[in-house]
């Protein structure tokens, strides 16, 4: 079991080092908003409601702002460090909305490691284009070899 446990492992903490990124893309669907609006359970209308949203400042339906933030916990989840780490902490700005069709491209970046704790702070961003949508800033907990 070992073995399998070590297989399925990410990164350790003495695998990082700062400038270090990883990035997670994904095109956002119809589907998508709508099956986040369910497991979220936000269904503001904005979201979901044709008529509803083309009234608003976004002139047509947006995704959740958590939907493009959780694109941020894939990559830490299956990229970089990768399966075996810990969320402590997330900031997030959301600085402009996404529509149904648009790419959405999540990148961390290693800004900082707390050798003491085995912390790992990293620069957040999600992009569209070349838009930032979402920026912020994360601390992990990344396991050491030893």
């Amino acid at each position: 079991m070992k073995d399998l446990m070590q297989e399925l492992h990410g990164l350790y903490f003495e695998d990082l080092k700062e400038g270090m990124s990883a990035s997670f893309g994904k095109t956002v669907t119809d589907a998508d908003i709508c099956l986040f609006a369910g497991l979220s359970g936000d269904t503001n209308p904005v979201h979901l409601n044709d008529a509803f949203a083309k009234e608003t400042m976004f002139k047509g339906r947006i995704a959740h702002g958590m939907f493009g933030a959780s694109l941020i916990s894939a990559v830490f989840g299956t990229k970089m460090p990768g399966p075996g780490c810990i969320y402590v902490s997330q900031t997030l700005k959301f600085k402009a909305p996404v529509k149904a069709g648009d790419t959405m491209i999540a990148r961390v970046t290693v800004k900082s490691l707390n050798e003491k704790k085995k912390f790992v702070e990293f620069d957040t961003v999600v992009l569209v284009g070349d838009k930032k949508v979402i920026e912020g800033e994360a601390t992990l907990m990344v396991p050491a070899r030893g």
